[in-house]
């Protein structure tokens, strides 16, 4: 796989699909990037697990933290490595070590590792490297682009307003090229409406 360049259809699918994330070397400090990450996740509905050693007993976010990933007592859909690049390969051989495995590699903004991702791959997981599920998220669920981030996605359509505060959007919306966006049942919206 290329790992310079992910479709939205690989990432949409990868975020779509899983539900518990393992959350490898997260901070309790609320003024740190693993931690918004975190907290958005969760208030997107994902099962976050906080992964990290020196804080494991204590509670992130009201979540407890294991001090490592064969510590978590459930299964994992997939593993966000927040830490440096060199650790990944540690990272990749303890999920591929879980009685069951998970199905994605995830590895932060900045962090790139290709032998870790060779063998992820070679175990059968989808790996993505140098990216956060965290803006991804944003960018394809139109919520960054409420927001006034580029997303590249051009549209004349107003995002709907769902009551107060910020948006929270879905990623069963797929854009197709010119801007119009096709629900998950895959009908453009306001199809069938008289105007």
């Amino acid at each position: 796989m290329n790992h310079d360049s992910y479709s939205d259809a690989y990432i949409r699918g990868i975020l779509n699909t899983v539900k518990t994330i393992a959350m490898v070397g997260i901070s309790p400090k609320d003024n740190r990037p693993s931690y918004f990450a975190f907290k958005y996740l969760l208030e997107r509905g994902y099962n976050m697990i906080p992964v990290n050693p020196g804080q494991a007993g204590k509670e992130i976010l009201g979540r407890k933290v294991y001090a490592r990933l064969a510590d978590v007592p459930e299964p994992i859909d997939m593993v966000d490595v927040f830490r440096a690049a060199r650790y990944a390969p540690q990272i990749v051989a303890e999920a591929l070590a879980l009685k069951a495995r998970p199905q994605v590699i995830w590895m932060q903004l900045g962090v790139r590792n290709d032998e870790a991702a060779a063998t992820a791959e070679a175990a059968g997981l989808k790996v993505v490297m140098n990216r956060c599920p965290k803006i991804e998220y944003g960018r394809l669920s139109s919520e960054i682009g409420w927001m006034g981030v580029n997303s590249r996605t051009l549209t004349a359509k107003r995002a709907q307003i769902l009551g107060r505060g910020v948006q929270r959007m879905s990623l069963d919306r797929t854009t197709v090229t010119g801007g119009a966006t096709i629900d998950s049942a895959g009908a453009k919206p306001g199809a069938g409406r008289a105007g």
